[in-house]
């Protein structure tokens, strides 16, 4: 996944620091991702989200909103409604580069400032919020006694996860003044809310009174075990799966004519956990899988090994031969299954430097259900040794490769 880094002003004129993750193929649609309170746009959820709609032809802009992460400007000055302005002057900054923002993704607060900037942002089609607050006042329970210290002061230091931020009184009094019902009620733009039931920052209910608030075409989905920063990898997959899913439904992800040489498109594979072997496969913005190594070699287990993905394109190419030709014949085929079997491991032929050098041997049972004669299923077992993938496998093949 390219990544580009950039620069914007913010509402104050301070320099935000961004991130443009952009497609490996295609521009088909853009996204902008809004990140939790006292966060960052690095936070791995983020990064794991924007790698899944970047391999599906969205690019994703992460930023650090002002006095955060990487970006100017001083944290205590800002306020609810400032993140908001950030958001807009955000979105201004990809449609000068003709990627204005189809879809707003907002997480913790962040969620709830892409609900309060959606209706400033005419390119927008599409709003996900993930744990998102419905009263953005909600976020101020967590500063504790620093509340009158901050009252007193102008301005005090809170603790918020391990570390020390100072909170200006501007911020509490705007947080706790904003409210969203009548922005969600006039979104007029499709909305998909994600919360956790366990989510002990912000609670179920939120989910629920933003849920309700807001008009069709509106869906909610549990994020059942996660915590409130989607710490857990497995959980930021889901929620990445859930997001790309959804999101295919409201934007137009209509990819061009494929390049001279593939006319099946390209199949892009990018790595999606640089700590294990999970791998993102996109074939075109609707076709998505996860290849992965077993546990016991290193992986998470949550897709097939690359031999694995070779033997299931050796099975559904049987299958659909198979059924080709007795629907062309007219034969009662009822029913087609195949089970394949290949004889090496694909981890420990990675580890030993591309495996044995003797042919592969794959098995292949083939059970055909229907009232055929003898002579239709010698035929049809025939035909199965016809199928373009058991000749390509059948027959080398010559692989280039070149540098990207």
């Amino acid at each position: 996944m390219p990544t580009e880094r950039l620069t914007f002003r913010g509402h104050d004129g301070s320099t935000l620091a961004a991130r443009l993750d952009l497609p490996e193929g295609p521009h088909l649609a853009t996204a902008l991702f809004a990140h939790c309170f006292t966060c960052s746009k690095d936070i791995p959820a983020a990064r794991r989200i924007a790698a899944r709609l970047a391999g599906m032809g969205i690019a994703v802009l992460r930023f650090d909103f002002t006095g955060l992460g990487h970006s100017g400007g001083e944290f205590e000055n800002t306020s609810f409604s400032s993140n908001v302005r950030d958001l807009v002057l955000a979105a201004s900054a990809l449609g000068d580069r003709n990627m204005a923002p189809d879809l707003l993704i907002g997480h913790s607060l962040g969620g709830a400032a892409v609900l309060g900037a959606a209706g400033e942002i005419d390119s927008v089609k599409g709003v996900v919020t993930i744990g998102a607050p419905y009263d953005p006042g909600h976020v101020t329970h967590n500063f504790g006694d620093a509340l009158e210290a901050i009252a007193a002061e102008g301005a005090a230091e809170v603790q918020l996860g391990g570390r020390g931020i100072r909170i200006g009184q501007g911020f509490v009094e705007d947080v706790k003044a904003e409210n969203l019902t009548i922005r969600i009620a006039s979104l007029h733009r499709a909305l998909l809310v994600l919360h956790a039931p366990r989510d002990t920052t912000v609670g179920i209910e939120n989910a629920a009174e933003i849920f309700g608030a807001a008009k069709h075409p509106k869906s909610f989905v549990t994020l059942d075990n996660a915590d409130h920063l989607i710490t857990d990898p497995a959980d930021a997959e889901y929620a990445a799966e859930v997001i790309a899913a959804w999101a295919t439904k409201y934007l137009s992800l209509k990819r061009p004519a494929p390049p001279p040489g593939a006319p099946e498109g390209i199949v892009c594979v990018s790595e999606a956990d640089p700590d294990g072997f999970l791998q993102d496969i996109n074939s075109g913005p609707n076709h998505h899988a996860l290849a992965d190594e077993p546990l016991a070699y290193g992986g998470t287990n949550r897709g097939m090994s690359p031999y694995g993905f070779l033997t299931a394109g050796l099975g559904a190419c049987t299958s659909m031969t198979i059924r080709m030709y007795a629907r062309r014949k007219g034969w009662p085929l009822e029913h087609v299954q195949v089970a394949v079997s290949h004889d090496k491991v694909h981890a420990q032929d990675a580890e030993c430097g591309g495996g044995k050098a003797q042919a592969d041997t794959f098995k292949r049972v083939i059970k055909l259900t229907g009232d055929l004669s003898d002579d239709q299923r010698a035929r049809l077992m025939e035909i199965a040794d016809k199928c373009p993938v058991h000749r390509t496998l059948e027959r080398s093949s010559t692989i280039i490769t070149q540098p990207g």
